[in-house]
């Protein structure tokens, strides 16, 4: 594993600032990345983003925009305005909302990674077809993904489960953004489709999001540890 750029993005999904806070005091900056989602920012907002940065960490801003093309494009380039490292979309926004969201943070100074959501890892192919997706999980997945590697964007955030069918059809230097991820032994919680990070890392993933089984350690930063020797340790292979 490459040091000066962190596979593990470990999930800081509390509802209070001082309950983040708290995790990322007892991490390494240099040896994670963290992730803000809904919860915390809706309650928080830009502070939680400046508190991280303050404290050394590269911020993935998980908002998941999915709005009309200028209404994204809008909110992209308020991301980008915060500093944050990654920030994400919905594929299934379509075309002109992905081109819209590209074209907003491409032509900045220093523009964040811009990753797109393919299929949330608590849906299987049952689920989708209720809400009129016929294909199944993993088609759908390279769908959207295609769609959003030909709008220009980073990347996209897909389950362990799709990583190797993806790598045959996306370029290389596509990254690969995966939720999902447990260590053997792990409660699955509500998530579906799910790999250990070692099976994530040989499949192809550049970057692991990893919540609870680091944030509910006793000793955080010992977890994220062995995390990041067992990712090592796939590579190396």
């Amino acid at each position: 594993m490459n040091d000066t750029d962190p596979a593990i993005i470990v999930a800081l999904d509390f509802s209070s600032l001082d309950q983040a806070l708290a995790i990322a005091d007892a991490l390494d900056p240099a040896s994670c990345r963290v992730k803000i989602g809904k919860e915390l920012f809706t309650r928080v907002g830009p502070q939680s983003v400046r508190a991280l940065h303050l404290r050394g960490f590269d911020v993935f801003l998980d908002l998941k925009f999915h709005d009309i093309p200028n209404t994204v494009a809008a909110a992209c380039r308020a991301a980008a305005d915060l500093g944050v490292w990654m920030l994400n979309v919905h594929a299934s926004g379509g075309r002109a909302m992905l081109h819209a969201a590209a074209d907003a943070v491409t032509t900045l100074e220093s523009p964040p990674l811009l990753v797109a959501v393919t299929v949330l890892t608590s849906l299987d192919s049952v689920a989708l077809h209720e809400v009129g997706v016929k294909n199944k999980v993993d088609e759908q997945v390279i769908q959207l993904a295609t769609l959003a590697e030909s709008c220009g964007l980073d990347g996209v955030v897909c389950s362990p489960l799709e990583i190797a069918g993806l790598r045959q059809n996306v370029d290389s230097t596509f990254n690969l953004v995966t939720p999902g991820v447990r260590p053997t032994g792990s409660s699955s919680n509500d998530q579906n489709r799910i790999a250990t990070p070692a099976e994530a890392m040989r499949s192809g993933a550049n970057y692991l999001v990893i919540g609870r089984p680091i944030t509910r350690a006793a000793v955080p930063n010992d977890a994220l540890a062995e995390i990041r020797l067992e990712c090592s340790n796939a590579r190396s292979r």
